[in-house]
């Protein structure tokens, strides 16, 4: 799809309007949100996504839109595996839970800069190097077989480790012992001081670059075109605080979740060694979109039911071991 720069500018621009609106509306004073108030806006930005992909369909035709609900539902999917960290972040740093929206909405604007600079970096290589899709498939596929594996073998991550940047940033700059509301700086003793309230902000932007090296090649197998890319990260990392709240204890039920995941990878993984194969003038049948979107749709809602399904049995085997033994 031929987007020009004003089209670029003015989709830049609306985005950061309705980033303005959701923080003076729901998140300028610190509270704790309810699940009302986290499923109200949960809807507002799938509904915003599913608006701007209609407004794709009307001006670009079928298959941009095509691409672009394909690349937002894989990315709100892969998404909520940031989830699990974002949970072992805010107990690492004790975020009480006032400030915890606070954190998640800078955190994830981080997380969308860095975004952008990995999709600019990605797009110039595969428009330059078109064997690039091979390593990107084989990555795809190592990184899906790899979650299996640690699915079976019961790996859990239960404790958050900071990376080498946030050392580095503790190290460099003395900060206070505890919250000073939302302040990111405060004078103490003639001394400027940073809060932890900065440095879990940093913590949640920073690791999210991790996923977004699964999740980029990911997404520009399903489309190379920069702006869809861009978009459809956009509107999933931004209504990811929101379901942050709304999943809530729900996430320790998606027992299935690595396995979902994996399938979509491994699916993707191996949809662009096919379209590198075709590239490459090897007569191979290539997966469409429409199909893309409906395994990824059938792998997430099978993945869901029976992780409810497994959760509910293991919860009422629990109950009848206690009863067995009188507990």
């Amino acid at each position: 799809m031929d987007v020009s720069l004003t089209l670029w500018v003015l989709t830049i621009l609306g985005l950061c309007a309705l980033i303005a609106a959701d923080f003076f509306i729901g998140g300028r004073t610190p509270h704790e949100v309810s699940l009302k108030e986290a499923g109200i806006w949960t809807g507002v930005w799938i509904a915003l996504a599913a608006l701007f992909g209609l407004g794709l369909l009307l001006y670009g035709g079928g298959a941009p839109a095509g691409e672009f609900f394909a690349g937002f539902i894989t990315e709100k999917s892969l998404s909520v595996d940031n989830l699990f960290v974002f949970v072992l972040i805010m107990g690492k740093f004790a975020v009480p839970s006032v400030y915890q929206q606070r954190v998640l909405l800078v955190g994830v604007l981080i997380a969308l800069v860095l975004r952008a600079g990995f999709i600019g970096a990605g797009a110039a290589i595969i428009a330059n190097f078109s064997w690039v899709f091979y390593l990107f498939g084989a990555f795809l596929i190592w990184t899906a077989w790899k979650l299996i594996m640690e699915a079976r073998a019961g790996a859990e991550d239960e404790e958050f480790e900071e990376n080498r940047f946030l050392k580095l940033v503790e190290r460099r700059f003395p900060s206070t012992d505890t919250y000073r509301g939302t302040k990111l700086f405060v004078v103490e003793n003639g001394r400027r001081l940073m809060t932890p309230m900065l440095i879990v902000m940093l913590a949640i932007g920073t690791t999210d670059v991790l996923f977004a090296l699964d999740s980029i090649p990911a997404i520009f197998g399903l489309t190379q075109d920069p702006y869809i890319v861009f978009t459809a990260n956009a509107f999933a990392l931004m209504g990811l605080r929101q379901l942050y709240f709304l999943l809530g204890g729900l996430l320790k039920k998606l027992v299935h979740l690595s396995y979902g995941l994996s399938v979509i990878l491994g699916f993707i993984g191996v949809k662009l060694v096919l379209h590198a194969l075709h590239e490459s003038g090897v007569s191979v049948p290539e997966i469409s979109i429409p199909v893309s979107l409906g395994v990824i749709c059938t792998v997430l809602v099978v993945t869901t039911i029976t992780s409810l399904y497994a959760s509910r049995k293991l919860a009422a085997d629990g109950s009848e071991s206690k009863d067995t033994l009188g507990v």
